[in-house]
């Protein structure tokens, strides 16, 4: 994954190799290690059961070893970077690199391995008995042609996926951008004319994909160091597949009216004169790093109509294989494949394509500084696009099984593309089963965005309804609104329902509510009118108290005590309930809930019990099973401080409430609530398992907590989701990302607080 806008000193890129433990990987056990019995069953004599089932069913070797998730990165060392031929020993770092990048970017674990020869043969008779180590074989950095013949017999002799990413990684990468370069230019494959300036392996592979993908063999040109690949020529077998009948010999009688232009040789291979003789529209990839055989600036100085691709990080457009090799691999690793075929490199590519042409997620506009748009500015998908993960594994796992080359087919790639998403984002799993019970509901929620002139509450509000979790109600001027759309590149057309507060025809109705309920606190007629006009979370609030909607998110331009301030005036707490603040910690496998880190500074033991009696049904609605902890810098009253007497006291409480349906116990500190073995000192502790419900004895305990665990804990933090009011109304940061925004928008249309009402009525 080049860089090339990034500047450092060769000390520095030294001392990023060498602090702490040297190198870029080490090796982390996934089962617990801890006792005697731990160790057993990981190794002698537990161990010897998988051992037999895997020899009387060797593709168990899947489910009980790490096989399916592992990767094999494998050079010699010929063909290191763009430095040459360095050995086998060089090529370590660049091999430790990729096995990050996998995990960075897939989840997939992988081991460099550096092979010291530069014998083809004795090559290919190392890396053959490899494979019941591994799932698939990444090949790096050989030297072509060796490359070709390498991975050619490799794929012949093995029955996992053997992948040489130079070759390959490049074609899918190309082969995207190019769909939609021809999108914008009005081409269609069929009809263009290539020519392409290198025969190397990852040349001949982007050309090849081409082809497969509808390119006719004769429209493309090839040229080497000596010229057109043509009929005359004495070629190897890899360069003689691409030679055709042609009386043209150089590279500018070949770009002489050529719709599209790809190079993987030198720079300075192409000229402003070669770039003017080119078709209307021409789509030019100067993809030879560190320097491309034409710059862009150049492009642009001699044609205006030109859509332009490079190696480099530093221009748009950038070809980059982390969009190719991590995500083939993950696909073709799922479905068990027995190799990755051109099908499988056509759905990659394909899918690359599609994502390109989506609205950009906020992570990427913030790396970059930008919105992207798709247009010719923007025809590749970024490397750290989170959708990446969850939109091209499924492509591929699809293509391999209906070219018949998975040995477990994914049988519903929905739901495989969820975990997928889960698998990199812990929030994703999380929020799977409230997306699929709004996607679910008969009749759609509605719900209001506040701030609806807002360009990310836009981008939220067109989210939320694509991925159809409800309907989304914007708050603002109806122009201004299309405006942003249009400015967005979004449908101006969207079904979204504009109210401007203002010029609503429910104000006087909204008027009448709010002054009745304001009138004996300082309020005239004119000011609840005011608010009505002026406020939008004031008027949002009014439309659920009016059941004109049924929830709303709120807070990207005001702080949360202001716009909770706003949303009161006009939606009270339920009868007999209390607002709450609910914050949702992931991290390390665990969901954990911690309240209150809003609404109460200094709970009473009669505000922590019921805190804690609301929060365990917002938990159970939320999917799971509370258990709840009141947590303390003290255990069970040492030190006995008034602090450990007011959480205690919620203990008491709750022991004398018959209404009571979950676990709970305390005061205890964090530790001990987490940590089930360290209670085994206090027999009387009725709670079992680990907590997942922590009720803090402070607003400030919780929120200190809870942004520590974001910042440094390495954490998923959502929320502080806000329960207890009689409408469901969510507020989100100052500033909030859109996939923030659209994640309290989706809990506001489920409800936390549907579970605790039922519950609340039956007791009553």
């Amino acid at each position: 994954m080049d860089d090339n806008s990034t500047k450092f000193t060769d000390e520095e890129a030294l001392h990023f190799h060498s602090r702490g433990k040297p190198g870029k990987l080490e090796v982390n056990p996934t089962k617990p290690m801890a006792t005697q019995r731990d160790l057993s069953l990981a190794y002698s004599p537990g161990v010897a059961v998988p051992v037999k089932a895997i020899a009387a069913e060797p593709d168990l070797a899947y489910d009980y070893t790490s096989k399916g998730n592992m990767v094999a990165v494998i050079s010699n060392g010929t063909a290191i970077l763009g430095l040459g031929d360095l050995g086998a020993l060089a090529a370590k770092p660049v091999m430790e690199g990729k096995s990050v990048l996998f995990k960075r970017f897939a989840d997939i674990d992988s081991v460099d391995i550096e092979v010291d020869t530069k014998d083809p043969e004795e090559f290919i008779n190392c890396v053959r008995f490899l494979g019941p180590a591994f799932g698939g074989i990444n090949l790096e950095d050989i030297a072509a042609p060796e490359s070709f013949y390498i991975e050619q017999r490799l794929k012949e002799l093995m029955d996992i996926p053997v992948f040489h990413d130079d070759q390959h990684g490049t074609a899918i990468i190309a082969a995207a951008g190019l769909l939609n370069a021809l999108d914008i230019a009005g081409k269609s494959i069929r009809d263009i004319k290539v020519a392409v300036s290198g025969a190397g392996s990852s040349a001949l592979s982007v050309i090849g994909l081409i082809k497969a993908m509808g390119l006719p063999h004769e429209n493309a040109l090839v040229c080497d160091s000596k010229g057109v690949l043509h009929k005359g020529r004495q070629l190897d077998q890899w360069r003689s597949a691409h030679a055709v009948e042609t009386d043209k010999r150089t590279l500018a009688e070949v770009m002489d009216g050529a719709d599209v232009f790809i190079g993987l040789s030198v720079g300075g291979a192409v000229t402003k004169e070669m770039v003017k003789s080119m078709a209307k529209n021409p789509i030019i990839f100067a993809m030879a790093n560190p320097t491309p055989e034409i710059l862009p600036e150049d492009v642009r100085a001699t044609r205006d109509d030109a859509i332009i691709a490079t190696g480099r990080s530093d221009y748009p457009n950038q070809v980059n294989n982390v969009l190719g090799f991590p995500y083939i691999f993950r696909g073709a690793l799922d479905a068990r494949a027995r190799t990755i075929n051109e099908e499988m490199k056509i759905a990659c590519a394909e899918a690359l394509a599609r994502l390109a042409r989506e609205d950009v997620p906020d992570e990427v506009a913030a790396a970059y500084g930008k919105r992207l748009k798709y247009g010719p500015g923007y025809i590749i998908p970024t490397p750290f696009d989170p959708r990446l993960i969850s939109a091209v594994p499924p492509a591929v796992a699809k293509a391999a099984a209906d070219s018949g080359v998975a040995r477990k087919p994914v049988e519903d790639l929905k739901a495989y593309s969820q975990r997928l998403a889960a698998r990199l984002d812990p929030s994703a799993s999380f929020l799977q089963k409230i997306y699929a019970t709004l996607r679910g509901a008969e009749i759609p929620k509605r719900i209001v965005f506040a701030e609806g002139e807002e360009e990310s509450v836009i981008r939220a509000a067109y989210a939320f309804q694509q991925e159809g979790l409800g309907k989304a109600i914007l708050i603002g001027r109806e122009e201004l609104v299309k405006q942003r759309l249009r400015e967005l590149g979004l449908p101006t057309e969207s079904a979204f329902e504009i109210h401007n507060a203002r010029l609503s025809t429910h104000n006087p109705v909204y008027t009448d509510y709010l002054y009745e309920r304001l009138q004996r606190k300082g309020y005239l007629y004119r000011d609840a009118q005011r608010l009505v006009n002026t406020d939008r979370n004031v008027f949002g609030a009014c439309m659920l108290a009016h059941g004109h909607a049924d929830g709303m998110v709120t807070g990207v331009t005001r702080n949360y005590d202001v716009a909770l301030e706003n949303v009161r005036l006009a939606l009270d707490a339920r009868p007999g309930e209390r607002l709450i603040g609910v914050s949702i910690i992931l991290a390390k496998g665990r969901t954990l809930f911690v309240a209150d880190n809003t609404i109460t500074q200094l709970p009473s033991s009669e505000d922590l019990a019921e805190i804690a009696v609301q929060v365990a049904h917002a938990a159970r609605r939320m999917g799971s099973t509370p258990k709840v902890a009141f947590v303390s810098y003290s255990n069970f009253g040492s030190p006995d401080t008034e602090h450990s007497r007011r959480v205690a006291g919620a203990v008491q409480i709750l022991d004398r409430r018959r209404d009571v349906d979950f676990q709970y116990e305390g005061e205890m500190t964090p530790r001990m609530a987490l940590n089930e073995t360290l209670r085994e000192i206090y027999p009387f502790s009725r709670l079992t398992g680990e907590a997942n419900v922590l009720i803090t004895p402070g607003v400030h305990s919780a929120a200190i907590s809870t942004k520590l665990l974001a910042e440094v804990g390495g954490a998923t933090v959502i929320g502080p989701l806000l329960i207890g009011l009689e409408r469901p109304v969510q507020i989100t940061q100052i500033g909030a990302r859109v996939p923030d925004i659209v994640t309290l928008a989706a809990v506001a249309a489920y409800d936390l607080d549907v579970e605790h009402r039922s519950w609340a009525q039956k007791t009553l």
